[in-house]
């Protein structure tokens, strides 16, 4: 499935992947695309069923979801790119590190997991998703997604709670069933990419633990806890997010 993307930044040079997390779309990276697109060619896209990309019915699995990364890669003929993934899209990102590694370049992954239990929970949310609608899950949503004080901003309510409520029913169902049967623990120690792990010190979701247990297991990776932070830090901390990437994804430049 060919997802919606764009792609700014100056041409011939070195690609990073920008992947959304669950209830979002490419718009989550509005911080980061212009600093990147300063030395990268950036490739913002959104996860199926999110933002302006189809919902094929689900469930989905990490599969499907790394398949739309290289189907995108390949029709703009792009043999190897770097990766960067909030959430569900640093489990994708994970996933196509541990099964196609001559596709990825480095490697960042915010506020992420390896494994998400119990899995009840994310069927939980799928069925939610169908029978409710998206508009039903925006506060949990929003209210996981930052700290109290930034969540209570107007223009952050507003920004991200249309953001769930523009994903697809069936696209956020499969796509929450596809963190259900997530599990990529197994295989974290086969990645060759290098890895740089950012979490929020106050993300319920995904808490600094989960990206420990990432750095414990993937071979050299580096791990960084951000302070005043939630599980959209890239969204909330954007200054220290960005300087992060930028060195770690300009260290491949000679």
């Amino acid at each position: 499935m060919m997802p919606h993307y764009e792609l700014t930044g100056p041409e011939g040079a070195e690609v990073v992947v920008l992947s959304n997390s669950l209830g979002t779309d490419l718009s989550l990276w509005d911080d980061q695309e212009p600093a990147l697109a300063e030395r990268f060619r950036v490739l913002r896209y959104d996860q199926r069923g999110h933002g302006r990309s189809s919902a094929p019915p689900g469930p989905y699995g990490l599969a499907d979801l790394g398949g739309d990364v290289l189907e995108l890669l390949d029709s703009l003929g792009i043999e190897r790119a770097h990766f960067a993934g909030v959430s569900l899209g640093g489990m994708t990102g994970m996933w196509l590190a541990e099964r196609h590694p001559d596709r990825i370049g480095r490697l960042a992954l915010l506020c992420t997991s390896a494994s998400l239990t119990p899995a009840s929970a994310w069927r939980e949310r799928a069925a939610q998703a169908r029978e409710h609608g998206t508009k039903s899950l925006v506060d949990g949503s929003v209210s996981r997604w930052f700290t109290p004080a930034t969540a209570a901003k107007p223009e952050i309510a507003e920004k991200f709670g249309n953001m769930v409520t523009e994903c697809s029913d069936e696209g956020y169902a499969g796509c929450a069933e596809a963190i259900a049967e997530m599990d990529l623990l197994p295989k974290l120690g086969e990645i060759t990419a290098p890895t740089l792990v950012i979490a929020g010190r106050d993300d319920p979701a995904t808490p600094p633990p989960h990206a420990e247990l990432i750095g414990a297991e993937s071979p050299g990776a580096q791990v960084e806890i951000l302070s005043d932070a939630s599980h959209l830090a890239n969204a909330e901390r954007p200054e220290p997010v960005n300087r992060l990437l930028l060195h770690h994804f300009t260290r491949s430049i000679r």
